[in-house]
């Protein structure tokens, strides 16, 4: 197993939301600048996306944004980056962070992260990818779709062997020793897709 040097998060772009989730984005943005990782995300400058992006800065750490040319106003374009990519659609988005990515965190989010999470666990399931996927369960915040998740696999729509398409943690310094821990293949996004 080898460390990661590239870690995607997916996560909300509301600012209204509870502090301990908005903690939560400072602390893991601390946590990546102070282990050299290079935080890969949705590009906003908003909400948790712009708290993650904005420690990670803050502590002297990269990121690299990844935000679709209709979103770079609604999302306000995160220009402090140091590196935006500007893609030309949704999909193209979440290629390129996946692919940008050793391992993916998804903190608390909307509708949006979901969209991200569902694809890229479908993605995990149909082995073109074997990134680390981790749930920050922060406050519980995952605990009901994990349970969900039992259900679909108590109700055989999900196989028993998929329970391994990913990892909780219950905190945000669980995080970065969980996703370490994870064995890959290093089969690559790119060379599946396309």
């Amino acid at each position: 197993m080898s460390e990661i040097k590239t870690l995607c998060v997916y996560c909300g772009s509301s600012s209204d939301v509870r502090e301990s989730h908005r903690a939560a984005a400072t602390e893991l943005g601390a946590l990546l600048a102070a282990a050299g990782i290079r935080l890969i995300f949705g590009g906003g400058r908003v909400g948790l996306m712009g708290l993650v992006a904005n420690a990670v800065l803050e502590g002297g750490g990269e990121v690299t944004g990844v935000i679709p040319k209709f979103l770079k106003n609604r999302e306000v374009g995160h220009t402090d980056c140091t590196e935006l990519v500007v893609t030309e659609n949704m999909h193209d988005r979440k290629f390129k962070m996946a692919a940008l990515a050793d391992a993916i965190v998804i903190l608390p989010g909307g509708l949006g992260t979901l969209d991200e999470t569902f694809e890229i666990l479908t993605w995990k399931q149909l082995n073109l990818h074997d990134k680390p996927v981790v749930f920050a369960d922060i406050d519980g915040y995952w605990s009901s779709l994990v349970g969900f998740i039992e259900s679909q696999i108590a109700e055989n729509y999900v196989k028993e062997a998929h329970r391994s398409l990913f990892s909780v943690a219950a905190s945000v310094k669980d995080i970065l020793p969980l996703v370490n821990s994870i064995p890959t293949t290093g089969i690559s996004l790119e060379a599946k897709w396309i």
